[in-house]
């Protein structure tokens, strides 16, 4: 039976809601990384004590991630969404008061926590929004999280270039976090009812194949921070195009991964996700491989802008089979998928940069190429599986 005109108003809005959250999302992080330099300007930071503030946000983001698990879980999305956005906006500005390393990192750890527990929670209010949807619309979540992003990196650079400060750079952001999550906090979907909660004897069951999901993200984010980290200074230092010419490798990237996903959800009704997983896995390892083999700054710009259309629609893809196989612990599932995710963004870099040393830039990034292509080959994995049974009552 169709919906009546008041559910699809309800609907719009939750979707709406859960749309504004993951631009918000976007939008933080993007201040906060624009504005790194002048956090590290401002407390005479050297690289490597910068790079200690930046661990803390990373393990607090993972701390976060798996406590968001559990209380996605046990209280509902619906009860945590707005007080970890604003926690989050709010905990942004920490760190431009810090005064020094010290409190710096803890400035971050705190920061990152509740970064990582917005992560789960609007991934497990998504899941919710589509599965009430009845279509999907994953890719489109994840698409205004692109915007927010970019949206973030803009006011933290004209802020940069304004002269305004960290502190007040930040300050606007939190007030825009306010602003916009307290008045739709509303719109999203009522909480569970308790009777949806899963009953103890499931609580601590196994997830069979949440694992295996996990590692394709894990494979996707290596890709992703790849690009980021990688694909200026491989045009740059290994193929010797200008300053200027080699950021348009990212911006490819970027740019190919927004509007991959503004179209993945559309792919995904015509396609299915299995399918859509594996061409995408092809896609960004053939476009990157191509680019690699012909060593040349435009090739090398195509490559990257097939990683990101490639990477586009594969993580919403993957955080919507995690979270629907058994929706009573989506948080736990959506929890253990972006924390092997966030440990690829974080770690891939990292073994890239240790490879080149060995072989090259050019042979290094070669790793994200093999892992889309990992990804293509598992792509069964996105398949629903069969309903977890009730258990049988005890005999009496």
């Amino acid at each position: 039976m169709p919906a009546a005109p008041a559910d699809h108003r309800s609907l719009r809005r939750a979707r709406i809601a859960v749309s504004l959250q993951f631009a918000l999302y976007g939008t933080i992080l993007g201040t906060w990384t624009a504005r790194i330099p002048a956090i590290k300007q401002h407390l005479g930071l050297t690289d490597g004590q910068l790079s200690l503030g930046l661990l803390a946000f990373a393990a607090g983001a993972i701390l976060g991630m798996q406590a968001a698990g559990r209380l996605v879980d046990r209280l509902g999305s619906a009860r945590l969404l707005l007080p970890v956005v604003l926690a989050d906006g709010l905990l942004l500005v920490a760190p431009a008061l810090a005064g020094n390393l010290a409190v710096l990192v803890g400035c971050l750890l705190a920061f990152g926590t509740a970064h990582g527990l917005l992560n789960i929670t609007m991934n497990a209010a998504a899941v919710r929004t589509q599965r009430a949807w009845q279509a999907p619309i994953m890719s489109s979540f994840h698409a205004v999280y692109s915007v927010g992003g970019f949206l973030g990196a803009a006011v933290g650079g004209l802020c940069a270039y304004a002269g305004l400060g960290a502190a007040a750079t930040f300050a606007a952001v939190t007030g825009l976090v306010v602003v916009t999550a307290v008045p739709t906090a509303r719109w999203g979907l009522a909480p569970d009812a308790p009777e949806a909660q899963p009953p103890a004897d499931r609580r601590a069951a196994p997830l069979p194949g949440v694992t295996l999901l996990g590692v394709l993200v894990f494979c996707c984010l290596v890709g992703e921070g790849a690009a980021a980290d990688w694909s200026t200074v491989y045009l740059r230092d290994s193929l010797g195009s200008t300053p200027g010419f080699a950021a348009a490798a990212y911006a490819a990237f970027s740019i190919m991964m927004m509007a991959g996903r503004l179209v993945g959800d559309r792919l995904t009704r015509t396609l299915g996700p299995v399918r859509l997983v594996r061409a995408s896995g092809l896609l960004a390892a053939a476009g990157l491989g191509a680019a690699l083999l012909a060593g040349h700054p435009v090739a090398a710009v195509a490559g990257f802008g097939c990683l990101g259309a490639g990477l586009a629609c594969i993580a919403p893809q993957v955080f919507s089979a995690a979270g629907s196989q058994d929706p009573a612990r989506a948080g736990q599932a959506i929890a253990r998928v972006a924390s092997l995710g966030f440990l690829g963004f974080v770690v891939g870099p990292l073994v890239i940069g240790a490879a080149a040393e060995v072989t090259g830039l050019p042979a290094a990034l070669s790793v994200p190429a093999v892992l889309a292509l990992f990804v293509a080959a598992s792509a069964g994995a996105l398949r629903p599986r069969p309903a977890t049974p009730a258990p049988s009552p005890a005999a009496g």
